[in-house]
């Protein structure tokens, strides 16, 4: 599982600047306007060998400095955004800003992040000038020290930073349960009843229930058996105390399901029957589908809507016209209150699993592919007939093929799109991702 590094510090220190130079592409949105960033931002990063998902947050500002209105409700939900990318985060990457000196705002991070048990990099951004390093002595008054300079603007200290961030991750060793189990992730916004499923799946109260948005937090993994089948359910965040319930926000939900689909083999989608798909829900969504994780989108609270004839019918088509990227994805409707459907799921992981594993030999591919080019050429790209040579498979979960062309630059997307279709049609793949790369045959 990749380690967490969350970028924090207040609004308009340049956060989402340094993020863009980290990454080494322009992904956030960076404008000099304070509250830039509301929401999170993730890429993943391999640097040096090692993988991480590097998080932007929004700015923090002092409880003392909300007002009324609707701007002080965006500090307030950016602040707690904040504080959630701290508490999911590996290593914390706290960015001040050296122009504007050492402010009360960096004081109220400070203290938060004195309470954390693990690694922060005290970063101070804006040092553009030999005459602006003078000015970092104000910032020791922090009582840290190692402080790294850098101008993400510039690009000075960033490769510093990012020999820190590596060093503090830990190399990964490959340790396998002793037993393979089918880890499956129950992903999804606050209060669309995950835990009330999970406790219903395992047949006890094994997940506090709540009616309150974010009671849980820490991630709880449980396995069960079921069927004769070995599963490890990892739950989206685990128990958080009541006293510890804050202002939650949807937004939380994606750096919650982070981790947790990273493990997984299968993520169940939970969302609520009476709100529908909805725009979290989509960046959920997104995530499974970049990760390469098969994908159940559970329908809970089924027993709430009115329905007539082809309600679940008309529902399922809304569903796949939001997220046109997983009309692969089964969809089932159950409830998790009075246990309808509740064990159709695991037939349909299984059904998942299936396909997410199976292999197939590059002499059946090579077969189809040769029937089907015979009806599908590529187009001409400047000139030339584009040729595809062979096609392998070369990975499972999710079955992902190489083809071996001239001219992978001159494939329309729309013809690749194609013919992972046929891929899908033709080697019964229709419930999964599917991974499919192009590269130039070397002579």
């Amino acid at each position: 599982m990749k380690p967490i590094v969350a970028i924090v510090g207040r609004p308009n220190v340049g956060k989402s600047t340094l993020f863009n130079r980290l990454i080494g592409k322009r992904k956030a949105i960076v404008k000099n306007e304070p509250g830039i960033t509301r929401d999170l931002n993730y890429a993943d990063v391999i640097e040096q060998g090692r993988a991480f998902t590097l998080i932007d947050t929004g700015g923090f500002e002092p409880i003392s400095t909300y007002r009324d209105g609707v701007g002080s409700a965006m500090l307030a939900k950016v602040r707690e955004q904040a504080l959630l990318a701290i508490e999911e985060a590996d290593i914390i990457v706290f960015i001040m800003d050296g122009r504007d000196g050492f402010l009360p705002s960096d004081i109220d991070v400070a203290n938060i992040l004195r309470k954390v048990n693990k690694p922060v990099i005290y970063t101070v951004n804006k040092i553009d000038t030999s005459n602006q390093e003078q000015g970092l002595a104000d910032f020791y008054r922090l009582g840290m020290e190692n402080l790294i300079p850098v101008s993400a603007e510039l690009g000075k200290g960033v490769y510093e930073l990012m020999d820190k961030i590596i060093n503090l991750i830990p190399k990964t060793s490959s340790v396998k349960e002793k037993e393979e189990r089918i880890r499956l992730a129950v992903v999804g916004r606050p209060n669309v009843g995950k835990s009330s499923l999970v406790n219903k799946l395992l047949g006890y109260e094994r997940v506090m229930v709540s009616d309150i948005p974010g009671t849980t937090r820490d991630a709880i993994d449980t396995p069960f058996n079921y069927d004769k089948r070995k599963y490890l359910l990892i739950d989206t965040a685990g128990i958080r105390k009541k006293a510890r319930i804050s202002r939650t926000v949807e937004q939380y939900s994606v750096m919650a399901a982070i981790k947790n689909i990273e493990r997984c083999d299968i993520a169940l989608l939970v969302i609520d029957a009476m709100d529908g798909m909805t725009e979290q829900d989509e960046k959920i969504a997104g995530l499974i589908y970049d990760r390469g994780k098969g994908c159940i989108v559970v329908v809970n609270k089924w027993d709430m809507p009115e329905k007539e004839t082809n309600t679940a019918k008309q529902y399922a088509e809304r569903i796949r016209w939001k997220v046109k990227f997983l009309q692969f994805a089964p969809i089932i409707f159950v409830s998790a209150l009075t246990g309808q459907r509740i064990f159709k799921i695991l037939e349909r992981v299984n059904e998942v699993l299936e396909q997410l594993k199976k292999r197939i030999a590059t002499s059946q591919l090579n077969k189809f592919f040769g029937e089907f080019n015979k009806y599908h050429q590529p187009p001409i790209y400047n000139g030339k007939t584009v040729k595809v040579y062979y096609i392998t498979q070369t990975d499972i979960k999710p079955p992902t093929f190489v083809a071996f062309v001239n001219f992978p630059e001159g494939i329309h997307f729309s013809y690749e799109r194609f013919l992972v279709n046929q891929i899908r049609k033709a080697f019964e793949l229709d419930k999964i991702p599917i991974r499919l790369y192009l590269r130039k045959r070397q002579r």
